[in-house]
């Protein structure tokens, strides 16, 4: 099981500041239709609402090499070289000025110790687990693994044509276990492989609380990509939900 959204369960502090640089990271991310919406609103705490379609949303990246990251060099607490899974539930009402929804974490596999310290101190709900991406010419699958086992896996189609270039925000909501929630900035500069379709989305253990997130079938997936190579600050510009900063 994981901890519940806004804890954490790491004791010592990361001596690393906000915000950090991840550079040419390799990210497949989408965004679909869940089975159980009510299930997935029962993860999204008082104070916030779910976007109306009950819209989930998944991460799965790797960095593989630690001086892609702005702590590479650090002498304690580097990320490292590291894979990460996140997802949880679109939120209803916070969108950006572009119009892309704020998110709510449920879940968040590092395979990062000092990253997960570095998260959790920031109210992101923070386990261990690997992210492995198979990429060829045309495809791509994304496997996450929790222990030994693998929990989640996309498949996804792409082309071999030359990747688009786009930039813009995405928008996390975090709480602290004494604070109110905050909001997050998160900028990106990313190239985005053509021909993107997600094929299957498969979440494999029922037996785990992130079974609650699995899509709805048939499949229906309202956003996605595959990034060879995606930059961004984590976290970016943070405030209150609500100040100047955290709007």
């Amino acid at each position: 099981m994981t901890p519940s959204a806004g804890s954490s369960t790491h004791g010592a502090g990361s001596a690393l500041h906000a915000p950090q640089l991840i550079a040419n990271s390799q990210m497949l991310y989408l965004v679909w239709l869940p089975a159980d919406p009510q299930a997935v609103a029962k993860l999204v705490p008082e104070g916030l609402s779910p976007a109306a379609d009950g819209a989930c949303y998944l991460n799965q990246y790797i960095v593989t090499d630690p001086m892609q990251t702005s702590n590479g060099a650090a002498p304690t607490d580097s990320f490292g070289a590291y894979s990460l899974t996140y997802l949880g539930a679109d939120l209803d009402g916070l969108d950006t000025e572009a119009g892309v929804p704020a998110r709510w974490w449920t879940h968040y596999f590092n395979s990062s110790e000092s990253m997960n310290r570095y998260a959790a101190e920031r109210g992101v709900p923070t386990s261990p687990g690997r992210t492995e991406l198979d990429v060829t010419t045309d495809r791509v699958v994304a496997t996450t693994f929790l222990g030994d086992e693998p929990a989640i896996r996309t498949t996804a189609r792409i082309s071999d044509s030359p990747p688009t270039r786009s930039t813009g925000q995405l928008r996390y909501i975090t709480r602290g276990e004494d604070d109110g929630f905050t909001s997050g900035r998160y900028p990106f500069v990313a190239d985005m492989a053509d021909g993107f379709e997600v094929e299957s989305l498969e979440f494999l253990d029922p037996n785990h609380d992130v079974y609650a997130l699995r899509p709805a079938d048939p499949l229906t997936v309202t956003f996605g990509f595959y990034s060879p190579s995606i930059t961004f600050c984590y976290p970016g510009g943070e405030g209150p939900l609500g100040s100047k900063h955290g709007s």
